[in-house]
């Protein structure tokens, strides 16, 4: 994990009405973070960040995560191209969530090639008394392959 350390929270009303950032990351050093398109304000996605990834992303203004499953920081795009300039940084009202405004280059913000992680709803019927009504409909297209973008590069290990 980080060395950075940002302010130390203070009292409640500071935290909610004040104007020091205070970010409150929770037993595992983690923040959740949604980000969404500066101009609609469409859900692009949801991540974590440690205490690094928030400072490298208001260092940089390119947002960067910290990915649970590969351990390490996620600068969005690194891979893919289709990365994403920061052009809000919002925090909720007790400082445990962020939120990001940005612009999203490329078009794409899931790995699965859609504009946003959340592609699919959930069909018109579902119950939750019957799992096999508990059906996804997707309710968007897709804007790249995957299996194009992420092909591994001759003699990449």
């Amino acid at each position: 994990m980080s060395t950075f350390v940002f302010p130390a929270r203070t009292a409640t009303a500071e935290i909610e009405l004040g104007t020091t950032l205070q970010p409150r990351f929770g037993p595992d050093g983690l923040i959740p973070c949604i980000t969404c398109d500066h101009v609609t304000n469409e859900v692009l996605m949801f991540a974590f960040m440690n205490a690094e990834a928030l400072a490298h992303t208001i260092k940089t203004g390119r947002a960067t995560y910290w990915s649970r499953s590969r351990q390490k920081l996620w600068v969005k795009g690194e891979e893919s191209g289709n990365a994403q300039l920061v052009k809000e940084l919002l925090v909720d009202c007790d400082q445990d969530v962020v939120q990001l405004k940005v612009e999203n280059v490329g078009g794409a913000a899931c790995h699965n090639g859609f504009k946003s992680c959340f592609y699919r709803k959930l069909a018109a019927g579902a119950r939750p008394d019957d799992p096999a009504s508990l059906k996804l409909e997707f309710a968007a297209r897709r804007i790249f392959d995957p299996a194009t973008v992420y092909a591994k590069k001759p003699g990449a290990a």
